[in-house]
């Protein structure tokens, strides 16, 4: 898949960063390879971050080897995606939803 090399693998550890210390929109992936939803908004998530490659930074975080992270923002089911602008939370989206729906939110914070 043509995005899945731009999307950066992020842990507990590399979270502050990766993600809060980026200037600028990122998008986090938080999923698990045993979510169905997940796999299903994947080719999104790698989608999104070819679109907007060099405008918002794509990540992922598995949640099973990563935990700290998923607690720290309240996340109780996945997938979910966050939307941090300058390491600030500014939007969080929940469960398998339509491209455009994303798109919509990364918009309302790239402007």
């Amino acid at each position: 898949m043509a995005g899945t090399d731009l999307l950066v693998k992020v842990t507990d550890d590399t979270f502050a960063e990766e993600i809060e210390q980026h200037e600028g929109l990122a998008l986090i992936d938080l999923w698990a390879t045993w979510c169905g939803p997940c796999q299903m908004i994947a080719p999104i998530v790698a989608q999104i971050a070819e679109d907007y490659q060099g405008r918002v930074k794509v990540a992922k975080l598995d949640v099973d080897h990563n935990q700290k992270t998923p607690m720290q923002f309240g996340v109780q089911s996945i997938p979910t995606l966050l939307l941090f602008k300058d390491g600030s939370l500014v939007d969080k989206v929940v469960g398998a939803v339509p491209k455009q729906h994303v798109v919509e939110k990364i918009e309302q914070h790239l402007g």
